[in-house]
């Protein structure tokens, strides 16, 4: 698994070390700021009214248009507060099948507002810009200029209005290639890990949720968010910092700053919330294919929906790159006073996380297989191939009843030892008296365990 993913991080580790994408035209085409194509068809308002508006959504599933009718952008608001929503139950309910299956993402107009320096829940000096090369190579948010700091926002370019495919429409994809997946109540949805390394960050509206696709090649974290806080929509771009050598993000409607795989507001208005997280899987395209197969793929913006089929998202580079954050030489600073040696810090885990209790799970120590486990109160598993790098995690709970469920290495299958029914890595009953049945999904988030073990400090660690 580690092999599979070194061709597919180095790519971008080499671009963060280089220079920052460049091309008017590719910056317009993806999203940048007072763009008025992306600006609702409403009347004008005030920067602090279209800061907090509702977008709407196109009823287009395939081709995100603007619609004469508008309408809300998410079916349902989140007035909790940070606390207690990160409470909240974790499992991920099926969306209702009426709705859209897709919605465009409206940006606010006119300029986005800069972050306010004042409130913060960590060291500015903390927060360090990359400047692509230029001097310093290493620029502290608490010395940055106002102009530097719009300078660099967006220099890597996050997709605002993803357009998607057939899953043959990126010719370069190859069976070991690697994707984030996403699943909504029956689509599917996979993002290509080369073309999340050039550009971070996709927002979407999927059968009326608002989503948020994280990834940050330093630290390979793979994340999904829902985008709406406390009855406000958020939509997202890239600072072009990091901190702890990870992606850090800022919202436009408030500006403030977000640390990608905690999913937390570190500086700004809205420091101290945290965005609900969403299932996520990484794995091998051709075991995400043989699990969907009519899997919608990434493959370019709007105006330009096949992009992504250039071959220079197909470029990778050597080298061992998590042997390099095994050995603790990361690219960007690290506070080594807030690393955790239970795991090398480049250990893949995975964090199960239901009703605000959280396990981290070690993958390659764990290798392949199938872990019971319970996380809080809710019995789960999690399913490993590691040879196609397909994880999974779900309720063990299936109609009151808590299954138990063991790896058949023989026929790459997994079995419940109640009924002896077979189940797949997409947690589908596939043959048995459960055939047709299908495990919830929990809450998860993957990543290096350096980055884990700073967003979440304190996670409990399963150990085989």
């Amino acid at each position: 698994m580690a092999g599979m993913m070194l061709r597919e991080i180095c790519w971008a580790w080499h671009r963060r070390a280089g220079v920052a994408l460049a091309g008017s035209a590719l910056i317009i085409a993806c999203g940048g700021a007072a763009q008025p194509g992306d600006s609702a068809a409403t009347p004008a308002e005030s920067p602090a009214a279209a800061a907090t508006a509702v977008p709407f959504v196109s009823t287009s599933s395939s081709s995100a248009t603007k619609g004469p009718s508008p309408a809300p952008d998410t079916i349902s608001s989140n007035p909790q507060s940070p606390t207690a929503r990160a409470a909240a139950a974790s499992l991920q309910d099926t969306p209702t099948a009426t709705l859209p299956k897709r919605g465009r993402v409206v940006i606010p107009e006119g300029d986005f507002p800069l972050v306010d320096t004042s409130l913060h829940s960590v060291s500015l000096s903390d927060i360090l810009f990359d400047t692509f090369g230029g001097s310093p190579r290493f620029l502290p948010l608490d010395r940055a200029k106002e102009d530097r700091i719009l300078a660099l926002r967006d220099a890597i370019v996050p997709i605002l209005h993803p357009e998607y495919g057939a899953a043959g429409d990126l010719s370069w994809m190859k069976d070991d290639s690697l994707v984030m997946g996403y699943v909504s109540g029956e689509d599917a949805y996979a993002y290509p890990i080369n073309v999340l390394n050039a550009h971070e960050i996709v927002n979407d509206v999927i059968n009326g949720v608002p989503v948020l696709i994280t990834y940050c090649p330093l630290c390979f974290s793979g994340v999904v968010y829902q985008r709406d806080l406390d009855g406000t929509l958020l939509t997202f771009g890239n600072t072009s910092a990091l901190y702890q050598s990870d992606l850090v993000m800022y919202d436009h409607q408030t500006g403030s700053y977000w640390f990608q795989v905690a999913g937390e507001a570190v500086v700004g208005e809205l420091t101290g919330s945290r965005l609900n997280l969403l299932p996520s899987s990484t794995m091998t395209w051709g075991e995400w294919k043989r699990l969907y197969p009519q899997t919608q793929l990434l493959t370019g913006i709007e105006g330009a929906p096949t992009m992504f089929n250039s071959r220079r998202y197909s470029r990778g580079f050597g080298g061992d790159y998590q042997g390099r954050i095994n050995d603790e030489q990361f690219i960007f600073p690290v506070d080594e006073k807030k690393l955790d040696r239970r795991l090398s810090a480049g250990e893949i885990v995975l964090t199960v996380e239901v009703g605000g209790e959280v396990t981290a799970f070690p993958l390659d120590i764990i290798g392949d297989g199938v872990v019971n486990d319970q996380v809080g109160t809710e019995p789960v598993a999690v399913f490993i191939r590691a040879g196609g790098g397909a994880v999974g995690a779900f309720s063990r709970v299936v109609d009151g009843k808590t299954l138990t469920f063991e790896y058949r290495q023989d026929r790459q299958v997994f079995v419940d030892r109640e009924t002896s029914s077979i189940w797949d890595a997409a947690g589908r009953a596939t043959g048995g008296p459960m055939s047709g049945a299908q495990l919830k999904r929990v809450n998860t988030r993957r990543a290096f365990w350096f980055s884990i073990a700073i967003a979440l400090p304190g996670v409990d660690v399963y150990t085989p």
